[in-house]
Order: structure tokens, then sequence, then C-alpha cells
């Protein structure tokens, strides 16, 4: 009875590291919850919550509130707060509210007064009025970055990543003034450049701001995912491609493929989740 007990055991145990290891090797499903994202200031809560109200007002609630927490806006306007409004493109396009496009770029005031930016000519109006006067380099190469951080949300679709390369702001001498020039360069979902020039009197005031924007899109999702299976070799890899390219901004179109996808289906989109987690962008 003793010998059978542990004859049992020993074949319990040995099915249970099998079915740990069949689990480990698996490729994960995905998550139904994103991580926690970092919890933001006080008061970028209280300005958050103005934007969301005027949100509700106007049926625009399904729009996703982004704080763009940038140095160089915390250094240019310490007294505003600054969030992107987006709405999803791909892939089909939500219903936009009227006055909304596709992203926007908002802006609240400590006092609670909320501003609609929609466009760059709005954006310069805006800077105008309110950034300090760029009396030293730093102060003007701030200026740059904080432009940049806002402008590109003009071009944003949820898929393209910015980078703005500090060795690419570049402060000098004109006109009695000072011209400072930049860009954001795009790092995922396309490729291309965001250039701007800023020009400043000889009192450190901003006077007038250039821009010029040439950016080309990569994949976006449109019905790669249910491609994963297609009979057709060279339909798959072109959409496994898509994919990877997309990387983990494809997140959210995966899960609700997933969701009514078939279990073959389902087991090919979590490896191609996998490899994109592999990939790690």
């Amino acid at each position: 009875m003793i010998r059978r007990s542990t004859a049992v055991v020993a074949v319990l145990a040995a099915a249970l590291v099998a079915a740990g290891l069949a689990r480990a090797d698996a490729p994960p499903a995905l998550q139904d919850k994103q991580p926690e994202p970092k919890k933001p200031p006080q008061s970028v809560e209280k300005a958050q919550e103005v934007v969301k109200q005027h949100l509700d007002k106007i049926k625009g609630s399904h729009g996703q509130i982004v704080w763009i927490d940038e140095a160089a806006l915390a250094k240019a306007f310490p007294d505003y707060t600054f969030f992107a409004v987006r709405y999803r493109q791909f892939p089909v396009a939500r219903q936009l509210p009227e006055g909304l496009n596709a992203s926007n770029l908002f802006v609240v005031s400590k006092a609670g007064k909320m501003e609609h930016l929609r466009s760059d000519k709005e954006l310069t109006a805006f800077f105008k009025a309110h950034l300090p006067a760029a009396k030293k380099e730093e102060t003007a190469r701030e200026a740059a970055r904080a432009w940049l951080s806002l402008s590109q949300e003009f071009q944003q679709d949820g898929f393209y990543k910015f980078a703005i390369e500090d060795n690419a702001t570049k402060v000098a001498a004109k006109d009695g003034g000072t011209e400072v020039t930049s860009k954001a360069v795009v790092m995922a979902g396309g490729n291309g450049e965001i250039n701007v020039t800023l020009a400043f009197n000889d009192t450190g005031k901003l006077t007038g701001v250039s821009e010029a924007t040439k950016i080309k899109s990569g994949p976006r999702p449109i019905c790669q995912a249910t491609k994963l299976l297609d009979p057709d070799l060279i339909v798959r890899r072109m959409a496994e491609q898509d994919l990877l390219y997309m990387g983990l901004a494809a997140r959210d179109y995966l899960r609700e493929q997933r969701a009514q996808a078939s279990p073959e289906l389902r087991r090919a989109i979590d490896r191609i989740w996998q490899r994109i987690l592999d990939a790690g962008w």
C-alpha cells in the first residue's frame, strides 16, 4: 500500500511539473488590464478633471486623456498643465465630437481656466502670450523643446513615438536677437521628423515660429490579425511583419481581435504578441 501510494505521488508530481513547464513555454495571452500608470500629482489630477468635464459636456468622454509630462514644458510654462486628447482611428475610426480632431491639445491654468489649441497657429499665439522672455541660451533651448513636445500631437494617431534630439537644438544670434532650431524625430510608427525655428528679439520676446513637418506613417491596424492563418504564406508573413512593426501600440487591436477569434487564431495572436514582447517596443 505504501509503495503504491508513493508511486501515485511520483506520477502526480511528474504530471504537475510537466504542466508547469507547458504553461511556462506557452506564450502569454494578452492581458485584460494594462499596468497602472504612474499616479500624477494632485494639481495635474485637478487640471485633468477640468478637461474631463468639458469632454463629458460635448459627448467626447470616449477620448483618451494623456498628461504631457515633459520637463521642458514645466520649465517654460510653470503655471500651466498640458493634455493631449486622442480619439481612436484604427482599425475603425471613432466618431469625433464636434470641434475636435483625432488628436487635440488642451491647456489648463492654475486658476482652472481651460484652452483648446487646435493648430500650430493657435499654439504660436499661446507661446507669444505666455512664454517668458528667453534672456538666456538655455531658456531658448527649453522653449524649442517645449514647442516640439506639443506640436507633435497635431501629427499623432496613437502609433507614433517621437524623440526630441537635444544635440540638434542650436542657438544662434540673428538680426539683433536670437534664433533657436530643433527637431523631433519619429522613432516608431513611421519615419520622418518635425523641424522648428523659434525667433526671439533683443529682449528675449518670441516674435515668430516656423515649422516644417515631413512624416510618413507606417502600417496601421486594418485586418492583419485575421490574416495570421491565411493559407497564402506571403499574406501571413506580411500580416506578421506589419504587426511586429506596430509593436506594443497594436495591443488593444490584438486584444479585441483575440476576443472574437477561433481557438487556433487566438494561439496565433498569442504567438505574435509574444514576439512583440520579446522585441520590447
